[in-house]
């Protein structure tokens, strides 16, 4: 399946799309799939002169991969330079994620970028891959080469990610809202791993993660520059909290060249089964 077949949608009604889910090796859907597949369709609904600059995602349940998906998308404000859209995705038991994203104009302004790319990490053609799925490449940087460099947090994770498939033009709009579709699917897959990396009891002996259950409770997106998903990009995470059975882990996501393209926060649920 290509990426632009993953994140294919069809009309449905009025603001309303359907897609298909996909069974992956867990068994399960995958969040970062059905966020894209939300993200796509709240852009079906706003002017192609804006482009997504930021959203944020609450999972609310486990998905069915044996239904496709209904995303019901509200037009909650139309601006001249911003746009808002909140989509519910649906199954037939009810709704397993509720989105908010934003859109924006383009506008020239001052760029800074004081969050630096962290110098040291191996190149990711130096790296084996270990993807789960041929659509895309992960190449993970071990805990013995990642950098010492004073970033804040706790459980440091950090992988290369680029998706196999040539999305096209990033300067192109439809290509470049691909582009920001295919790094918000391949953006869920990391933020965990910091957040079990700090947790005291699976760091100490790793063997007891099966003690453990993990999910995703939400999941933010900030994209700060253009994105070239179908180039290697890399995902920084650490742990920022941990309490109440609950993870804040906070990544920041690099290109190449060492631009900061995009900030990426997710809380993570890590419950003990036998409590």
């Amino acid at each position: 399946m290509t990426i632009q077949e993953l994140f294919a949608l069809e009309p449905h009604g009025v603001d309303t799309f359907v897609g298909a889910g996909r069974q992956y090796p867990w068994g399960g859907l995958y969040g970062g799939h059905i966020v894209a597949q939300a993200l796509r369709a709240a852009a079906e609904t706003v002017d192609s002169s804006m482009e997504p600059h930021s959203l944020r995602a609450y999972f609310i349940r486990r998905g069915d991969t044996g239904e496709p998906v209904r995303y019901e998308v509200d037009r909650i404000r139309n601006g001249k330079s911003f746009c808002t859209r909140r989509v519910v995705a649906r199954q037939s038991f009810g709704a397993i994620l509720n989105l908010e994203a934003s859109f924006q104009t383009f506008e020239e302004s001052a760029d800074a970028q004081p969050i630096r790319f962290p110098h040291g990490v191996p190149s990711p053609e130096s790296v084996e891959n270990s993807a789960w799925s041929d659509g895309f490449d992960r190449r993970w940087v071990t805990e013995s080469t990642i950098p010492d460099d004073g970033r804040e947090g706790g459980g440091r994770a950090m992988a290369w990610f680029r998706v196999t498939d040539a999305l096209g033009d990033p300067s192109n709009h439809d290509a470049q809202l691909l582009h920001r579709c295919a790094f918000t699917f391949l953006s869920d897959d990391l933020p965990t791993d910091a957040v079990v990396r700090t947790h005291p009891v699976i760091s100490s002996r790793p063997e007891n993660a099966r003690n453990f259950y993990g999910a995703s409770l939400d999941h933010t997106i900030w994209f700060h520059r253009p994105i070239e998903s179908d180039r290697w990009h890399l995902h920084d995470f650490t742990c920022h909290s941990l309490g109440n059975s609950r993870g804040l882990a906070l990544g920041h996501i690099f290109s190449e060249d060492g631009v900061h393209v995009a900030t990426v926060a997710q809380e993570a649920l890590i419950r003990d089964w036998r409590r």
